[in-house]
């Protein structure tokens, strides 16, 4: 575990086959691999947007389908991103320059109209 991971006491990667062992990182990289190769090959149209890391979070990698679904993880780096993108033969967009496609913005937004339409029934 990193030191700042131990300092704000965040527990990322622990445990995920019940062993109380932290994940090693070459595992939680295999598993996000895993998991976006998995996104893609169940959606049409995927694409690769890189975001950028900020003071709060490290780089990281949103796979966006035509119909606005998304999936994120947390990736080492740029260069991580696009290789991930490169092995999948997904194109890869920086979100600096490109911004987020609309349709992702959409989905969004349906998905949150649908969840106060099923609690308010």
């Amino acid at each position: 575990m990193s030191r700042l991971s131990w300092l704000f006491g965040r527990r990322t990667g622990r445990d995920r086959d019940g062993s109380g062992e932290p994940e090693s990182e070459s595992a939680r990289r295999r598993r996000t691999r895993e998991h976006l190769a998995e996104f893609t090959a169940t959606r049409v149209g995927v694409e690769a947007y890189i975001e950028p890391p900020t003071v709060d979070e490290p780089t990281s990698v949103l796979f966006i389908a035509t119909t606005g679904e998304w999936t994120r993880r947390r990736v080492p780096d740029a260069s991580t991103a696009r290789a991930i993108a490169k092995d999948l033969s997904i194109p890869v967009y920086d979100v600096n320059f490109t911004g987020y496609p609309q349709r992702m913005r959409d989905w969004n937004s349906a998905r949150r109209r649908n969840q106060r339409e099923s609690r308010g029934s």
